[in-house]
């Protein structure tokens, strides 16, 4: 069975005894070179008042075992709490040994959780669609994948109406239904207008509203005044705003089961099963807050579990923010092709099969910019044409560049082996896993500049210019082995084992090989 978190911090919490979670796992690199997991200090006084943990407790936590428990090699009290680490060289050769089932998502065991994702953002045109709003898509979209590779079943709202924003999603490579009927109003209209408060001092009511709904006690009532807006007081309803309730109710009341992922629907699946993820950039989240304690005041079949993921603003560096977000995927296309035609010493705008792969790299830069910084932190973009760079260490660019050297490398390396220039990889069994004390690269970047600098240090393959022909599909008499051994002594370090992440979320596959192909970009020597 595969090692898991979940499953290795259950076990840490049952360890301690009856009570709430404390353990967790620690992610930053400095805390990394010390321990693996933390149960903080003043969650274990909580527990324990001051006494310190007993022994037979810290014993028991070092000789964990069961079905997906990480291997221990220590747990000791420290003045940040009780800190754990792992038999890191097992746990290495665990995963490592058996990549393949730790790239494929796990099968549930029952039906899982029904998702409404929500994009408030997809109501609008492109034209009007902000920096903010066009992050809140590719968010959007991003979760909607990582669900689905999770098998949970999601169903996505609302249905794209205006006539130019599909074209302009097909560009991003989003993929979000199109124009679907209009759901009926009329229930929520009648409850509505049951729930009115008459105008004070003769308020009045601009085009197409109805009148004003006050929400405040129903927030005081359900409790839900944490992570509300103080100033959330009333909402003014209107026929818009009643036609975007009826089509969230309606992704709720008539779920479609997903037959694709051949998931039956739960026994108890009503609205109490189902989650509503509203994904907003941080200029809608107000109104957001209004409809979801509106939806819960018209609709009593309202689901009672509604999230929010608020993204945080975007900033252009050096510029005003009235950049659109068709206007910023033309800069970043034309800054690839200007990139390109620099780097091939020609223009390629007049070939096809060039353009698309400009677009594909215009789309991966952007959605790598968008998705590169955690969506409620405030993102500042860098439009200058050095920010899409192979040579810098920060950009979109850097990585494809790259991956795309991982990925001519193993091609180079199997065409290689199969005329006899190389022998075969060894197999995992025979690798000395202790030599690995360091994580494996957590994030794109981190990858891209391990990768980066150890391979011009070391240049794993020698490949001669007879050979590149060969692989290449030129024509050439003449095969030259390499001057040095395959693997150096010095490639046992820890950034030789880097696993190539997959990128389809930015920039697809490449149908022919299944692995992220960016020849426009590759100049390995």
């Amino acid at each position: 069975m595969r090692l898991g978190v979940e499953e290795t911090l259950g076990a840490l919490n049952a360890a301690l005894g009856p009570g709430g979670p404390v353990w967790f796992k620690e992610t930053r690199a400095r805390h990394l070179r010390v321990r693996d997991f933390l149960a903080p200090r003043r969650a274990l006084e909580a527990r324990f008042g001051d006494d310190q943990v007993p022994e037979r407790v810290v014993h028991a936590i070092v000789g964990l075992q069961g079905p997906g428990v990480a291997p221990v090699l220590s747990c000791a009290p420290t003045p940040a709490g009780l800190a754990l680490q792992l038999r890191r060289s097992a746990v290495f050769e665990r995963v490592l040994g058996a990549v393949a089932a730790y790239a494929a998502p796990t099968v549930p065991a029952a039906p899982g959780p029904r998702v409404v994702l929500h994009c408030p953002a997809l109501r609008g045109s492109p034209c009007a669609l902000r920096l903010s709003q066009l992050r809140a898509v590719l968010v959007a979209d991003h979760l909607a994948r990582a669900l689905h590779a999770h098998r949970v079943s999601v169903r996505l709202v609302p249905a794209v109406r205006d006539p130019h924003m599909p074209t302009f999603l097909q560009q991003l490579r989003v993929d979000w239904p199109a124009v679907s009927e209009r759901a009926a109003t009329e229930a929520l209209r009648s409850r509505a207008l049951a729930e009115l408060t008459p105008a004070r001092n003769a308020e009045a009511l601009p085009p197409g509203a109805l009148g004003r709904v006050y929400l405040k006690e129903l927030v005081d009532e359900r409790g839900r005044t944490t992570g509300y807006d103080p100033k959330l007081d009333s909402c003014l309803v209107t026929e818009d705003l009643l036609a975007v309730l009826a089509e969230l109710q309606q992704a709720v009341q008539d779920w479609a089961e997903d037959s694709s992922l051949g998931l039956a629907a739960a026994p108890d699946a009503g609205a109490d099963s189902c989650m509503v993820v509203h994904v907003v950039s941080c200029e809608e989240e107000f109104q957001q807050q209004k409809l979801d304690l509106l939806w819960w005041k018209l609709d009593d079949q309202a689901p009672l579990r509604q999230k929010h993921l608020v993204c945080g603003p975007v900033k252009v560096a050096g510029a005003p923010g009235t950049l659109t977000a068709p206007e910023y995927y033309e800069l970043r296309h034309a800054q690839v092709c200007k990139a390109s035609a620099l780097k091939r010493g020609r223009d390629l705008a007049q070939d096809s099969a060039w353009m698309e792969i400009f677009r594909v790299l215009s789309v991966a830069t952007i959605k790598f910019e968008m998705l590169s910084t955690a969506p409620q932190s405030q993102l500042l973009l860098a439009l200058a044409d050095s920010s899409i760079s192979t040579k810098g260490t920060k950009s979109g660019t850097f990585v494809m560049y790259n991956c795309a050297r991982l990925a001519t490398l193993f091609e180079s390396y199997k065409c290689s082996m199969e005329q006899g220039l190389y022998p075969t990889f060894p197999p995992v069994s025979s690798l000395d896993f202790s030599l690995l004390h360091d994580e494996v690269c957590k994030f794109l970047v981190q990858l891209s500049m391990d990768f980066s600098s150890y391979y011009n240090r070391v240049h794993i393959l020698g490949v001669s210019a007879q050979q590149k022909g060969i692989c290449g599909g030129v024509q050439g008499k003449q095969r030259m082995r390499p001057a040095g051994p395959f693997l150096s002594s010095r490639s046992l370090d820890h950034t030789c084992l880097v696993k190539c992440l997959p990128v389809c979320s930015f920039c697809g596959l490449c149908v022919k090989c299944s692995t992220p192909g960016w020849p426009c970009w590759v100049s390995l020597h």
